[in-house]
């Protein structure tokens, strides 16, 4: 199984990947914490090393390109991106929403953010920021956006779910999915 996890900023990507990853025993991949590692090496935050990368696709396509190789070359694995739609076509493809303002309030509780979102409106403003990078940079280089849920097997938003919730959500898609009237 493939498992491809999109959304936007505080929509529970990555703790639900993570939870997601433990259920199935699956391996576990992060393109964001990839391109954080590009961006640390570089002395940068991630929102520097967006707004380079809206000049220098250089940030975008490595990450896109490892991503492509784990979608060539291994199975039983969730990686949460926002491309993994495109580079990993055959995978099961799940986009996480959430209303903007609840996105902006947990990230002020995440600890792993290198930006300042100690308030939710400094976390807003750096998720529209975020989000408007993304558009641009995908624009640009694959002509995608990657936030239009078509690309999409399975949205939810989670802005009034928690993590259990989510994860119980997908897990049931994932049911349905391989049941014989489906085809992936």
């Amino acid at each position: 199984m493939k498992l491809t996890l999109s959304g936007k900023p505080g929509s529970g990507k990555s703790v639900v990947a993570d939870i997601l990853a433990e259920k199935l025993n699956l391996k576990r991949y992060s393109v964001g914490n990839y391109r954080r590692e590009m961006a640390k090496k570089r002395g940068m935050t991630l929102a520097e090393f967006n707004k380079l990368g809206e000049k220098e696709d250089f940030t975008d396509k490595e990450a896109d390109e490892w991503q492509r190789q784990i979608g060539l070359n291994e199975d039983n694995f969730i990686i949460d991106g926002r491309t993994g739609f495109l580079f990993i076509p055959d995978s099961i493809k799940i986009f996480l929403d959430v209303d903007e303002e609840m996105g902006a309030e947990r990230s002020t509780k995440r600890h792993n953010v290198e930006e300042d979102t100690k308030t939710k409106e400094k976390a807003l403003e750096l998720q529209e920021e975020r989000i408007a990078s993304d558009i641009r940079r995908y624009k640009k280089y694959y002509n995608i956006n990657p936030y239009d849920k078509k690309h999409y097997d399975l949205v939810i938003d989670t802005s009034n779910m928690n993590e259990k919730e989510v994860v119980e959500r997908v897990l049931g898609f994932l049911n349905s999915y391989k049941t014989p009237h489906h085809k992936p």
